[in-house]
């Protein structure tokens, strides 16, 4: 595969996976459980869309067709969207949401630590400025998940499903492809596969404190990025995402 068409793919996985998840994120303003709560989400959610305007703002300089991060994000359809699908699964509880962001997090933690050293200057420039918002966002994720975990019967209860249900939609973060090998090769990005013993790392230590069971291995392989599907949440999601620039296109004011 040619290096740039590689690496314009990968943008916009990079910041597909953040804006659609900060979407996501952003639905709970106005409707987390407590005040503190609702402005910590709204946070996270405004530091993913933040590095998603780095991250497609790139993709479309690599492409060089005249696209800037907000065309990118608004003019497309959800076929071409490039998001982990855990990033569009559904919020649920509050439990379910948390535990879907930590288990992000960590991901995103060890991603941009590589990302950090890659051989673009231009990767490694967004990769710096995003892990400082990822440490803190994967601290207080792995908290929140460690004090409803080991918290009531009832919240522990709702992490474990949480859990369970999330669980399936990990493999697809380590799944690699001909868009990786050819940027492993160059030195821009890590073979997805290699990040998972860090990954392990940090998710088992925050469970074993949250007393939570890790699900069998065997069932975290769904996702793939080869004939994948989107789930059809993301269609109603974009839907009210994009309606003001499919209502008034290229608006301006």
């Amino acid at each position: 595969m040619e290096r740039d068409a590689a690496l314009f793919e990968y943008l916009l996985r990079l910041g597909d996976s953040t804006l659609i998840l900060g979407q996501r994120v952003s639905e709970w303003c106005g409707h987390a459980p407590v005040l503190e709560e609702d402005i910590a989400l709204a946070n996270t959610a405004l530091d993913l869309i933040g590095q998603t305007q780095l991250w497609l703002g790139l993709a479309g300089t690599v492409e060089g067709k005249g696209r800037d991060a907000d065309r990118l994000a608004f003019h497309r359809d959800a076929w071409e969207f490039r998001n982990l699908l855990i990033c569009e699964r559904p919020n649920g509880d509050f439990g379910h949401t948390m535990m879907r962001q930590f288990l992000f997090d960590a991901y995103q933690s060890v991603l941009l630590g590589w990302l950090r050293g890659a051989a673009e200057p231009r990767v490694a420039e967004i990769a710096e400025k995003a892990a400082k918002e990822v440490a803190y966002h994967v601290e207080r994720s792995g908290d929140t998940v460690i004090g409803l975990g080991d918290g009531t019967d009832e919240s522990h209860a709702r992490m474990q499903a949480a859990l369970d249900a999330l669980w399936p939609w990990v493999g697809e973060m380590f799944t690699g492809d001909a868009v990786e090998a050819t940027l492993a090769a160059a030195g821009i990005a890590p073979d997805p596969a290699d990040l998972r013993p860090e990954w392990d790392a940090i998710v088992r230590r925050v469970l074993g404190a949250a007393t939570l069971t890790v699900p069998d291995s065997r069932f975290a392989h769904q996702g793939g990025k080869t004939g994948r599907m989107h789930t059809e949440e993301l269609g109603h999601l974009l839907a009210r995402m994009q309606w003001l620039q499919r209502a008034y296109p290229d608006a301006t004011w």
